[in-house]
């Protein structure tokens, strides 16, 4: 190979890292998830639970998201020992150590989490906050934040309006791109569940960047940090919006 030629390898190697390196950067890099549960349609297949025998038409929860949980990405249970990493597989979520919060950020969280009447927050600390570098406080409160943002966006008003009736992943992509900015559904994962014959929407996966794992986050805007995330598929393409109640 001539000397030119191993310039001009060089070189056409040298601008194809750079230009990945822009595609992520421009991508942005998904660090956190922002688990949000739809939980008429998680009571479906889970009727026995505290939070869903006792879920009503009126309560916030039947018109909102509900917030399950806040994850860094692929960390698990850091610092936990092995006994509490058993119960918490085995599902025994009560017996997990009490999560300490401040009487503000509990009502909060009794009222974005329902799942706290089966010990969904001290499952979510054990596993996921623990592989934070905030505290029980902030990291919830961060948590009740966020999805305070998304219950305040197109997102909640398009579900609110359409329950009973099926909405199409594109419609739901628009909504997060008219809330928080152009792109901001493309970092958006749907899930859908089957009770009986029906496909019903059962929560949103939303990717955020670096900075939803700082206190700090408790004052930011959620579109910022969809922004900087990374995009991903969508998943499920259309699912009913279900109703509180059996």
């Amino acid at each position: 190979m001539s000397s030119m030629q191993l310039r001009t390898l060089t070189f056409a190697v040298s601008m194809t890292l750079a230009g990945a390196a822009m595609a992520q950067q421009a991508d942005g890099r998904t660090r956190f998830i922002l688990a949000a549960s739809w939980q008429p349609a998680f009571c479906q297949t889970n009727q026995k639970k505290a939070e869903c025998a006792s879920q009503t038409g009126e309560r916030h929860d039947a018109t909102n998201f509900s917030l399950h949980g806040l994850w860094p990405m692929r960390q698990n249970y850091c610092g936990v020992s092995d006994d509490q990493k058993a119960a918490d597989k085995d599902g025994k979520w009560t017996s997990l150590p009490q999560v300490t919060l401040s009487a503000e950020t509990q009502a909060a969280l009794v009222k974005a989490m329902p799942g706290t009447q089966s010990g969904l927050e001290r499952h979510e600390w054990t596993k996921h906050g623990t592989c934070t570098k905030m505290s029980a406080e902030d990291y919830f409160g961060v948590g009740v934040h966020l999805l305070g943002g998304l219950n305040a966006s197109a997102v909640r008003e398009l579900f609110a309006a359409n329950i009973g009736k099926p909405v199409k992943a594109e419609a739901i992509k628009a909504a997060f791109d008219k809330s928080f900015g152009p792109g901001a559904g493309d970092r958006v994962k749907m899930s859908c569940r089957r009770a009986g014959n029906v496909k019903m929407i059962s929560g949103l996966t939303i990717g955020l960047s670096e900075a939803a794992g700082s206190a700090s986050a408790k004052s930011a805007g959620l579109g910022d940090l969809i922004q900087g995330a990374g995009k991903t598929s969508f998943g499920c393409d259309e699912g009913v919006v279900d109703a509180a109640g059996f």
